[in-house]
């Protein structure tokens, strides 16, 4: 008899059966002995149910649905390091095709002098440009004799990621703020927070609080006239974090990108509407004298020399060998048709949200104004006793993550709530939510709330 004959119950019953399940882990300390990893495996993985369903989460712009081909790219790249070019000198190259990519996607007037790299996420790009755009407008102050002391960015209503990079490299934030009737930074309000001392106007393409698009073209031109009268040239940065992937498929006649001379960098997410799995971003500047030679090292790493300007050196390749998957694989033609769906899935949810009466829509997912998502906030005259934290709330007793929050100021009396309908939501799928939203209406109509929730106390957002 062979030893798993004789033990053939005990192996069956191993994970169960074993002393670790009858006792608590220690959680917080490394416990002294090894244990069986099958059971290790189990208890980690059943701690892991507690996480919300990811294909129900609706307020993330990160991809939550990636085919059985890219989990075996990852997991045949899970050990290459990306920053060792001299070791994979292939998945260097397959990096570098990708900006080729990307530097016709959006429009680069000379492939050959466009310059740009792979990131952990969208966030280190937009520092990579905003760095870029400092040391140019530095160099150039330097130049002039003039002082270069008191740098400051201009942007509409931005991700944190931009206030980060302000705060960590001391340079003022001109944040315009939103206004009830103009929930995005438009020429007119820019041009009174511009001056001599503004190293770029960022621009968003998606913004993260309703999903539209800021009006690129038209900033650059205000910015053209800017300079006609006073002779100052503002570079602009295109934070494209979600349109960047969007708009060359499903917007072609918007002018955004490369085309608009004004336009040094953009940077964009292949983790989110570049469909790649998490950790993908891209940055690339229009020329290869808008990227200071002063931000590029060359180390000597392995035998090889290296021009780095990342601010994060290892980091693993499977994400960008995935990206480079998924151009090829899906082309021009499968990109249109993913985006193209999660457009009709967001109008059809827009429509429905409409039709329930209570609800205002401000931004209904249209292709040529912004990102596949609806935005929408509770009408002045609804009657209803809840408020949208209660309504969010209410929503995830059925697992669905539909985020509520406060715009930023000066719109923050403005409360409302968001879906992101990425890859892997489905027209079915926006059915079924709203079945449940019906369903929470109702709810309330015999559920009185007592104490409305918080932006604290409820699932508020925080971007």
């Amino acid at each position: 008899m062979s030893l798993y004959e004789k033990n053939k119950d005990s192996f069956n019953e191993s994970i169960f059966s074993s002393h670790n399940i009858g006792s608590e882990l220690s959680k917080y300390k490394m416990p002294e002995k090894e244990s069986d990893p099958n059971v290790i495996l189990e208890l980690v993985k059943d701690e892991l149910f507690l996480d919300g369903n990811a294909r129900q989460n609706l307020a993330t712009f990160c991809q939550t649905f990636l085919p059985k081909e890219v989990h075996e790219l990852m997991d045949l790249s899970i050990s290459k390091n990306m920053i060792d070019k001299d070791e994979y000198p292939q998945t260097a190259e397959i990096e570098r095709r990708c900006v080729h990519i990307l530097s016709q996607l959006w429009h680069s007037p000379d492939e050959a002098k466009s310059i740009g790299t792979s990131t952990v996420g969208s966030s280190e790009a937009c520092m990579l440009g905003g760095l870029a755009m400092y040391h140019r407008w530095k160099a150039k102050r330097k130049k002039e004799g003039k002082d270069y002391s008191h740098p400051n960015m201009v942007t509409g209503p931005v991700q944190i990621c931009w206030h980060k990079f302000a705060r960590y490299w001391d340079i003022e934030l001109r944040e315009v703020p939103m206004e009830e009737d103009c929930l995005y930074m438009s020429p007119e309000h820019m041009e009174k927070y511009i001056d001599e001392n503004t190293i770029g106007v960022v621009t968003t393409l998606g913004l993260t609080f309703t999903g539209a698009y800021e009006p690129v073209e038209d900033i650059c031109k205000a910015l053209d006239e800017y300079e006609k009268k006073t002779g100052l040239s503002i570079d602009v940065h295109v934070d494209g974090a979600s349109g960047g992937f969007l708009a060359p498929f499903c917007a072609k006649d918007l002018k955004w990108d490369f085309t608009l001379p004004r336009v040094k960098s953009i940077s964009a997410s292949g983790h989110k509407f570049g469909l790649a799995p998490l950790g993908c971003g891209w940055v690339l500047w229009r020329d290869i004298s808008d990227l200071p030679e002063n931000l590029i090292f060359h180390v000597n790493y392995l035998g090889g020399d290296m021009s780095v300007f990342q601010l994060n050196f290892s980091r693993p390749a499977g994400q960008i060998i995935s990206q480079y998957f998924l151009l090829l694989r899906l082309g021009v033609e499968g990109y249109t048709k993913i985006h193209q769906n999660c457009y009709h899935t967001a109008q059809y949810l827009a429509s429905e949200l409409n039709k329930l009466g209570i609800f205002e829509v401000l931004y209904d997912g249209n292709p040529e104004k912004g990102i596949p998502a609806v935005t929408w906030k509770l009408k002045k005259d609804a009657k209803v006793t809840f408020n949208l934290y209660d309504f969010a709330d209410k929503l995830r007793s059925r697992g669905w993550q539909v985020p509520a929050y406060s715009l930023p100021a000066h719109a923050d009396k403005i409360v409302v709530q968001r879906i992101l309908v990425r890859q892997g939501v489905s027209l079915d799928m926006a059915s079924l939510l709203i079945e449940d939203i019906k369903r929470t209406i109702e709810y309330f109509k015999t559920h009185e709330v007592v104490t409305n929730l918080t932006a604290k106390e409820g699932t508020a957002f925080s971007h």
